[in-house]
Order: structure tokens, then C-alpha cells, then sequence
């Protein structure tokens, strides 16, 4: 039967367009990124470290699978997943790899792994423990990305910003991290970096999607400084709630 006449055929050429758009490192980077909010194509091209007219070259490639979708604010033109299938697809393209690449195991093995061995911490017990305020949470990804959803409760701190805004977080909590996800290096550098000056820190290896998958509320929006401030004044200014 030829190709024309053959509607299960046509059927399969269709899902191997969207096989064929994925088949790229620096779009699969660009669709991660998008799973955490939309962004103008200079935030992508910063992010994933890229030129603009190269993110704009796939983003085209991406929006012509209806992976992504647009809407436009003035002159800025912005991106975001066509839908949440697209990042439950992305997702589940790093689980079968992570199954079945022994390269990537090894890559997170050596990259993402706690050094130290520490435990991390699951949405679940993260969860209760934000319901005691025994501990402070860190949203160490881009303000853009934190302001698109992240976890209640949870302090705005980019990875850039941290070193200098040390002495705004309280020493008598445990301090938890997190950043995209499980193959995201901010939080475990943030964790570095908090331990090298004495505070007790852990990471979330989830990030804010799959803590939305597993039901748990997910806030949007910013928070100032000063309120930030406020609160772990009024933390650092309580006694600590043990587990």
C-alpha cells in the first residue's frame, strides 16, 4: 500500500515530525526552560546560552509542531509549552533515559549527586515541614521563573544573588533548595554554598512541576524584599519548631 492510501502510515510520518524536532540538544534545553513559564526569545537566548537568532531558529522549528505556543504583549513576543502534555513528554523523554542510557546515570552520578551523601528532601516531608515553619525555602531559579509558579511560602534567591544576600537568611532553620528539577545544578550549588558558611542546607531534588504533579499548591506572583525580610525577621525572632 503506498503511503497515500495508507492512513496508519501517514499517521506515524506525523509522530516522527515531532520524534524529528526533539532530535536536538538546544531545543530540548529550550522546551525545559519553558516548562517553568513563558519567556520572551532574549531571555531564552540568555538562559540557554545561545545567540537570539539561533533560540529564534527553533523556537520556529518548535512552534511549527504546536510544541510551543505565542502570545504577544506590545512588541515582545512571548513563549510558552502549547500545553502540559509537552512538559509531561519532556519528562518522560529523561525517565526512559535516565532507565535506560547508562551515560546518563553516570552523568548524574557524578554531577548531581550529593557529594555528601545527605539525604535530600521529598515534596511530602518538605510539605510538612513548610506547614511547621521549621525551615526556609529557597526558589534558587531566575525571578522570572519564580514568579510564573513556585512553592508557597518559598523565598525568591537566583543562584547569582545568593553570596550577597547571605545575611538576609536566618541561621536557627534548616534552609532547603531547589531549583527546575532533578537535572537542574542550582540547588546543589546553592547547598554548597550554604553549608561553606555554616548554615544547615539541604535540596528538593523535584522542582515546582513535579510538586504541581503530586497535588500540592503552587503560588504565583513576586514577593518584595522587604516582605521576605519581614518574615525571616519574625523567624529568626521565634523559637524553631523540632521535628
Amino acid at each position: 500500500m503506498d503511503r497515500a492510501h495508507d492512513p496508519k502510515g501517514q499517521l506515524f510520518e506525523q509522530f516522527a515530525r515531532i520524534g524529528k524536532v526533539l532530535a536536538s540538544p538546544s531545543r530540548l534545553l529550550l522546551l525545559d526552560l519553558l516548562s517553568q513559564g513563558e519567556k520572551p526569545v532574549e531571555t531564552l537566548a540568555e538562559q540557554a546560552g545561545l545567540t537570539v537568532p539561533n533560540t529564534s531558529n527553533h523556537l520556529r522549528e518548535l512552534r511549527a509542531t504546536s510544541l510551543v505556543s505565542t502570545r504577544r504583549d506590545g512588541q515582545r513576543i512571548y513563549y510558552r509549552l502549547a500545553s502540559p502534555a509537552v512538559g509531561d513528554l519532556l519528562r518522560s523523554l529523561q525517565d526512559v533515559g535516565h532507565r535506560h542510557l547508562a551515560e546518563i546515570r553516570e552523568l548524574v552520578r557524578d554531577y548531581y549527586e550529593d557529594p555528601d551523601a545527605l539525604e535530600v528532601v521529598d515534596a511530602a516531608a518538605l510539605h510538612d515541614r513548610l506547614r511547621e515553619e521549621a525551615v526556609v525555602v529557597l526558589d534558587v531559579r531566575p525571578g522570572d521563573e519564580y514568579e510564573a509558579g513556585h512553592i508557597p511560602g518559598a523565598v525568591s534567591l537566583p543562584i547569582e544573588e545568593l553570596e550577597r544576600r547571605l545575611t538576609d537568611l536566618p541561621r536557627d532553620r534548616e534552609i532547603v533548595a531547589y531549583c527546575r528539577g532533578p537535572y537542574c545544578l542550582f540547588s546543589r550549588q546553592a547547598v554548597e554554598e550554604l553549608r561553606a558558611h555554616g548554615f544547615r542546607a539541604r535540596r528538593m531534588e523535584d522542582g515546582v512541576a513535579e510538586w504541581d504533579d503530586q497535588g500540592y499548591p503552587v503560588a504565583v506572583g513576586a514577593e518584595s524584599t522587604e516582605e521576605i525580610r519581614a518574615r525571616n525577621l519574625r523567624r529568626t525572632q521565634e523559637p524553631a519548631n523540632t521535628p
